[in-house]
């Protein structure tokens, strides 16, 4: 999620959403499945919460992006 794309339109967002969502599965997706294998309750729930920090950051990422240059009241 470090490189920089312009998102001009719906499609372009759809694009982005894909990418982010196949790296998130990959890192935290894996984390939490491992978690529901290998680990207790509390493991289960720290993996879930940071799957859901990380799609937070994520949403948050792209606001900020598309609000960009937008004054603030």
């Amino acid at each position: 999620m470090d490189d920089t794309i312009e998102i001009g339109n719906r499609g372009d967002f759809g694009l982005w959403a894909i990418e982010v969502a196949k790296q998130l599965v990959a890192d935290q997706g894996f984390e939490l499945a491992r978690a529901a294998r290998d680990g207790n309750d509390d493991d289960v729930r720290a993996a879930g919460n940071a799957l859901g920090q990380a799609i937070t950051n994520a949403l948050m990422e792209v606001y900020d992006g598309l609000t960009d240059g937008i004054d603030e009241e």
